[in-house]
C-alpha cells in the first residue's frame, strides 16, 4: 500500500497541466493537437522530464507503429480489395438486412484489428454505400452496427486501435519507474487481446441482432445516393429539389459585373453549379469568378424558383441543356456526401475559406450536421468533424477528392480508379508484416514498417500517397501526451493521486476497483481522445494496481480496453465519420449506444477476469 506521500512542487505542476489538458481537450478552445504540442512543451519548460527525452515521443514505437498501420491500409484501400469484399458479403447474405448487417458488421469488425478502426470504417463507408444502393436496404441501419463494431474490433489484436498501441509503450515507461522489488510486467504481444476482443465484437452483433428494431431509425432516412435516384433521395433527405437549367446573362441583367459568390447571395438564388463565359463549359466556378453578358450559367433549383429569378434578374431561361447537357450527364458528374473526418485540415475554414470550387472541383449545396440540415448561407458555414457535404462534382474530381485525407467520399463512385493488379504485392508484404510480428522477435514498428514501405517500393502505393495516407494529427497528439504521462511517473503524481483515492474509498472489493478504472476509461474518452485518455489513465491504473496488490499490467489493459467503450455520443471518431452519411442525430447515438456501453462493460470486465 503507498502511504505517506508528501505532495511536492513537481507534483503541483504536474496536476495542473493535467488539468489544463482535460479543460482543453473538453472545452476545445483549440484543436487537440495543437494542445497536446503546448502541453508538451511547457513540461519541457518546467523540466519535468530529461530535455534529451522530451521529444522521444516522436520516435516511439507505437507512434512509428501507428503510421506504418495507416500506410498499410491505404494500400489495401488502393488495391480494390474492399470492392470484393463488397460483391462476396452481397453474395453470401443475399436481401436479408439482418444477414447483410451482420456480415457487414463482422468484416469490419475482424478488419479493424489489423488496420485501426477509424480507417476501416474510412475504407467501407463507400463500399456499404455501394451494397445500399445495389438492395434497396436503408444505409441507416447498416452504419451503426457497423461503427459500433468497427470500434470493438480494434480491440482484437494490439495494433487494432491506438490506445492498444500505446499501451506497450506506457508499460515500458513504467517499468523504469517501478518501487524497489516490484516485478517489471511483461508487454502485450498481438493476439494477447484477441479472446477478449472476439467476445466484444460477438457481443456487439448479437445486441444488434436482437435489439435493431427498437433501436435503429427507421424508415429510409440516410439511404445512400446512387445515379438512378439522386433526386429523389436528395430531395427527401436534405430539401435539395428540382432540375438543371440553363440561363443567359443578358446586356440589361443586374448580375452583370458581379462574382459568382455575389449571384448566389441575391434574394431567391439558385445554386450555381457551372458556368461558360468563354468558349469553355465547366462545373463549380470559382466564387470570385465574374459574371458578363452572354455568360451561361448552369443552375439546380424548381422550375418556378429559377423562372422566377430569371424574370427578377433580366436573364433568358433556355428551354433545354444546350451548353451543359454532356457536363450533367449522370455517367460524368452527379451529386455525393463528403464527410470531413478527424484530422483534416479544412476543420476551423468556412466553406469560402477552403475554397473548394476552385481547389477541388466540388460546389457543397447543404451540409449535415448532427440535428439539422444546412441549406441556408452553406458558404459562410464553419467546417466540423463529422460534417457531411453535400457536393456536386464530376466524378473523376470526385475520385481525386477521395484519394484526399482531408476528406471521406462516402458516395459510390463510378468508375473508380484502382489498382487491383496490385493486389498480390499488398497482401503479400499485409502477410509478411504479420508474420515478423508473430513469429519474430523484431519490434512492432519494424514489423509493419516493413510492410508499408514494401507496398511503397512495389508500387501499390506512391510515396506522396502514402504520406497523405497518415493522420498527422494523430501522430502529434500521441507524441505530444507521451511526455506528460511520463511526468505523471517520474514525479511520483500518480502515486500521489492513487493514494488519496484509495485513502478516500477505504477498503473496496478488486472487481470495485475495476470497474471504477472501466467507467473512468468510458467518461474520459467520451469528453476527450481515446490516446488522451489512455495517456491520463494507464498510470493511474498501474498505481492502484500496486497499491492493491493486484497485477498492474491488467489494471492497465482495462484502461486501453476501456477506452473503446465510447459508443453514447459522436465524439469517436468513427461516430463521427458515420454520422452524416447514415443521417443519424445525437439522440440516435444516445439510445443504441446505452445499452451496448453497459454490455461492453459486463463482457470485459467478465473477460478480462476470465482470462487472467
Amino acid at each position: 500500500m503507498i502511504e505517506g506521500m508528501a505532495l511536492t512542487r513537481d507534483m503541483i505542476i504536474v496536476l495542473v497541466l493535467l488539468s489544463l489538458t482535460v479543460v482543453l481537450f473538453v472545452r476545445e478552445v483549440v484543436r487537440v493537437d495543437v494542445a497536446a504540442i503546448c502541453i508538451m512543451v511547457l513540461v519541457g519548460l518546467f523540466g519535468l522530464v530529461p530535455g534529451d527525452q522530451l521529444f522521444n515521443g516522436f520516435a516511439s514505437n507505437a507512434v512509428i507503429s501507428i503510421i506504418a498501420v495507416m500506410i498499410i491500409g491505404a494500400g489495401l484501400e488502393r488495391t480494390g480489395v474492399m470492392g470484393v469484399v463488397a460483391t462476396f458479403i452481397m453474395r453470401l447474405s443475399g436481401r436479408s438486412e439482418k444477414r447483410l448487417s451482420a456480415m457487414i458488421s463482422s468484416t469490419v469488425g475482424l478488419s479493424s484489428g489489423f488496420m485501426q478502426n477509424t480507417g476501416a470504417t474510412a475504407l467501407f463507408l463507400p463500399v456499404v454505400g455501394r451494397i445500399s444502393a445495389r438492395l434497396d436496404v436503408p444505409v441507416s441501419r447498416l452504419l451503426m452496427p457497423m461503427g459500433f463494431c468497427a470500434i470493438v474490433g480494434g480491440t482484437i489484436t494490439m495494433v487494432g486501435s491506438s490506445p492498444l498501441i500505446l499501451l506497450n509503450d506506457l508499460i515500458e515507461t513504467s517499468n523504469r519507474s517501478l518501487p524497489p522489488g516490484a516485478e517489471a510486467m511483461r508487454p502485450f504481444s498481438l493476439f494477447d487481446v484477441t479472446p477478449i476482443g472476439l467476445a466484444l465484437l460477438a457481443a456487439g452483433l448479437l445486441y444488434f441482432l436482437v435489439a435493431a428494431p427498437l433501436i435503429l431509425p427507421r424508415g429510409d432516412k440516410g439511404r445512400s445516393a446512387s445515379p438512378s435516384r439522386t433526386k429523389s433521395y436528395f430531395a427527401d433527405v436534405y430539401g435539395i429539389k428540382g432540375d438543371v437549367y440553363e440561363m443567359v446573362v443578358t446586356v440589361d441583367s443586374p448580375l452583370v459585373g458581379m462574382r459568382i459568390a455575389e449571384a448566389e447571395n441575391l434574394p431567391g438564388a439558385p445554386l450555381m453549379l457551372a458556368i461558360q463565359s468563354t468558349d469553355t463549359a465547366r462545373l463549380a466556378p470559382p466564387s470570385d469568378e465574374m459574371i458578363w453578358t452572354g455568360t451561361i450559367l448552369g443552375v439546380m433549383g424548381t422550375r418556378n424558383e429559377v423562372g422566377q429569378f430569371a424574370l427578377d434578374n433580366q436573364l433568358r431561361l433556355q428551354p433545354r441543356l444546350r451548353t451543359f447537357g454532356n457536363l450533367f450527364n449522370p455517367t460524368r458528374a452527379g451529386i455525393s456526401e463528403v464527410v470531413i473526418p478527424p484530422g483534416s485540415r479544412l476543420e476551423g475554414q468556412s466553406v469560402a475559406e477552403a475554397r473548394l470550387r476552385s481547389r477541388f472541383g466540388i460546389s457543397v449545396l447543404a451540409i449535415n450536421r448532427g440535428n439539422e440540415i444546412i441549406t441556408e448561407d452553406v458558404r459562410t458555414q464553419t467546417l466540423k468533424v463529422g460534417d457531411c457535404l453535400v457536393s456536386h462534382s464530376t466524378w473523376r474530381d470526385l475520385s481525386e477528392v477521395a484519394r484526399n485525407k482531408d476528406f471521406i467520399v462516402a458516395t459510390d463512385i463510378p468508375k473508380e480508379e484502382q489498382r487491383p493488379q496490385k493486389v498480390p504485392h499488398a497482401l503479400i508484404f499485409f502477410g509478411l508484416a504479420l508474420y515478423l510480428i508473430l513469429f519474430t522477435d523484431f519490434r512492432l514498428s519494424v514489423a509493419l514498417m516493413t510492410g508499408a514501405v514494401g507496398m511503397i517500393l512495389t508500387g501499390v502505393l506512391s510515396m506522396d500517397e502514402a504520406y497523405r495516407s497518415i493522420s498527422w494529427k494523430t501522430v502529434f497528439l500521441m507524441a505530444s501526451l507521451i511526455p506528460l504521462g511520463m511526468a505523471m511517473e517520474v514525479t511520483g503524481t500518480a502515486a500521489w493521486i492513487v493514494q488519496e483515492i484509495l485513502g478516500a474509498l477505504g477498503e473496496v472489493p478488486d472487481i470495485a476497483l475495476q470497474i471504477a478504472l472501466a467507467l473512468m476509461a468510458t467518461f474520459f474518452t467520451l469528453v476527450m481522445s481515446n490516446v488522451g485518455a489512455t495517456v491520463l489513465l494507464v498510470p493511474l491504473a498501474i498505481n492502484v494496481a500496486l497499491a492493491t496488490d493486484n497485477n498492474p499490467g491488467i489494471y492497465a489493459l482495462i484502461i486501453a480496453l476501456g477506452t473503446s467503450n465510447a459508443f453514447i455520443l459522436p465524439t469517436h471518431p468513427v461516430n463521427a465519420l458515420i454520422m452524416g452519411p447514415g443521417g443519424y442525430k445525437v439522440k440516435d447515438f444516445i439510445r443504441a449506444g446505452g445499452g451496448m456501453s453497459i454490455l461492453f462493460l459486463v463482457v470485459l470486465l467478465v473477460m478480462v477476469n476470465v482470462f487472467y
